[in-house]
């Protein structure tokens, strides 16, 4: 939801609530509106925790991570299914990276909160930051 619509909604709740039982049905809306406010923060909580627990920058599987990427999507979206935190790339403060066991990468980029581009990069050869795999004789 946009947040003009969570401000606009918000607005109208204390303005129906006056409307309809005065003082009392300000003070009723109000404690709505702080107990969604509170829902929201203790979900961001949660997420940021559980996405914490993993190393930085690691997925399962970067492959299925990229078929579930959606234009639009935010990070708090985004950190269930990667299940970790982000790996910041170096220069630009809306792109971030997760690589998988197999030195498949999938690099977002957000802009304005919003996730608007991703890439699926497969490691090669002469990646210095991929990790190291075992090669077959």
């Amino acid at each position: 939801m946009s947040a003009w619509v969570g401000w606009a909604l918000a607005v109208a709740a204390v303005a129906a609530g006056y409307a309809s039982y005065g003082w009392p049905g300000v003070a009723l809306a109000a404690t709505v509106i702080v107990f969604w406010l509170l829902l929201q923060f203790s979900r961001a909580l949660r997420t940021m925790q559980r996405a914490g627990r993993s190393p930085i920058g690691q997925v399962k599987s970067a492959v299925m991570l990229n078929t579930k990427l959606r234009p639009g999507m935010t990070m708090l979206d985004l950190l269930p299914m990667a299940g970790s935190l982000a790996q910041p790339v170096e220069g630009d403060g809306g792109t971030f990276r997760w690589r998988d066991a197999g030195g498949v990468s999938v690099k977002v980029e957000f802009a304005g909160g919003r996730l608007q581009r991703w890439t699926l990069e497969r490691a090669s050869d002469s990646d210095p930051t991929a990790p190291e795999t075992e090669k077959a004789p």
